[in-house]
């Protein structure tokens, strides 16, 4: 939609955004719900045509106690095409009872700026990131399956490729496609498992991961919520028939591969959208909440990067949302994986989009998170004896 000489859509890969109103120096704005049960806050659109002016976006998408569908350091803005971002910040933000509003100048040379909830992630990012491993021995790059829409579903295998591998994991991320910094997180892990010197040649030796990044596909590039999607949620698709191919495919090909040999699960999601703690969801098998605590202690002991990990902030099952009610709808893929045979840690962890404990996410901060992710996996696996200690 345009006004006079500017123009704000989304009509691009993972764009979202319904415009209800345009002036000649602002828009209402709220974000494209689809087919999302009830409320949720992923948004992103662009602008462009706009160098020189300052243009206001009120948010009109109010949720029903209230808050705005803005996070805690404001919005995201990127001025190079979504290659990089950072925050606004929260003093941007101007909220009263007809919505919530942020203000932005834009340069003189600015044709495009995009606007976010939080910094996206979408498929062009994963290439981008692959290409700096293309020609990497220990990188394999797979399709899981089609998409309902036809895409593919990229399956990664890193780490020891050889088939002589001591343990097998499998790390799954957008199952709820607008949970965009998960994908930063295993950006991280990977470069850790892919190096050449530091973690790198140990798992290389040891270990092999297989990494979905998006189950979501579609609704990753489509720009969709994901959350509490009609009629089923992919997050909650573990049970009974798989109604999306990725899921289903995910469930036929992990057991075969583990061979005996997958022992570790990990799915990484994003957390409500003012949430401020990096936390494990507790099982609700006291052996596999026993594990996932040894492993949050060792999480929380070598964190070396700038998103502090504490255990106390972990969730038990029956505390907060991680209740049986949450899951009347199916089984996520950490239940599921828990209760194959041979698996000695199925996680599920929560990364926050903006802030934790008052410590900026950025892209760089996530992927030094997701270091931290690995080195807590070396040594778990050592800890536990799933790896010889002489392996070390």
């Amino acid at each position: 939609m345009n006004r006079g000489s500017w123009q704000i859509d989304a009509d691009f890969p993972g764009g979202n955004i319904v415009v209800e109103r345009v002036a000649a120096d602002s828009a209402d704005v709220r974000q494209d719900l689809r087919d999302t049960e009830g409320w949720w806050f992923w948004w992103q659109f662009r602008v462009r045509g706009a160098q020189g002016r300052t243009l206001a976006f009120r948010h009109v998408g109010r949720q029903p106690n209230g808050r705005y569908p803005l996070g805690l350091r404001g919005p995201a803005v990127s001025s190079d095409g979504g290659l990089t971002w950072s925050w606004l910040g929260a003093e941007a933000v101007d909220i009263s009872e007809s919505g919530a509003v942020f203000r932005y100048l834009f340069a003189p040379a600015a044709r495009e700026v995009r606007f976010a909830f939080a910094p996206p992630y979408i498929d062009a990012d994963l290439q981008r990131f692959l290409r700096r491993y293309a020609g990497n021995a220990h990188l394999q790059r797979l399709a899981l399956c089609r998409s309902r829409k036809g895409r593919p579903v990229h399956r990664l295998h890193a780490g020891c490729l050889s088939g002589h591998t001591d343990v097998r994991v499998v790390v799954t991320a957008r199952h709820h496609a607008c949970e965009s910094l998960a994908n930063f997180v295993i950006e991280g892990l990977l470069e850790a498992v892919l190096d050449d010197a530091g973690l790198g040649p140990w798992f290389q030796r040891h270990v092999e991961f297989t990494v979905i990044p998006f189950m979501d596909t579609d609704g990753v590039e489509d720009g969709d919520q994901g959350k509490n999607r009609r009629p089923r949620d992919h997050g909650r698709d573990y049970e009974g028939d798989s109604l999306y191919p990725e899921v289903r495919a995910l469930r036929q090909l992990a057991p075969a591969w583990g061979e005996g040999r997958w022992r570790v699960a990990c799915d990484i999601h994003c957390p409500a959208s003012r949430d401020r703690v990096i936390q494990l969801i507790g099982s609700p098998y006291p052996q596999m909440w026993e594990r996932q605590q040894r492993f949050g202690r060792i999480l929380e002991s070598v964190v070396a990067g700038p998103l502090p990990y504490r255990t106390a902030d972990d969730l038990p099952f029956g505390k907060g949302w991680n209740v049986a009610a949450n899951y009347a709808g199916g089984k996520s893929f950490s239940r599921w994986a828990s209760e194959l045979p041979d698996m000695a840690l199925a996680l599920g962890l929560e990364f926050p989009y903006a802030d934790v404990k008052g410590c900026e996410v950025t892209a760089a901060a996530a992927r030094l998170f997701g270091h931290d992710l690995a080195r807590a996996l070396k040594e778990y696996l050592l800890a536990e004896g799933l790896v010889r200690a002489t392996s070390r």
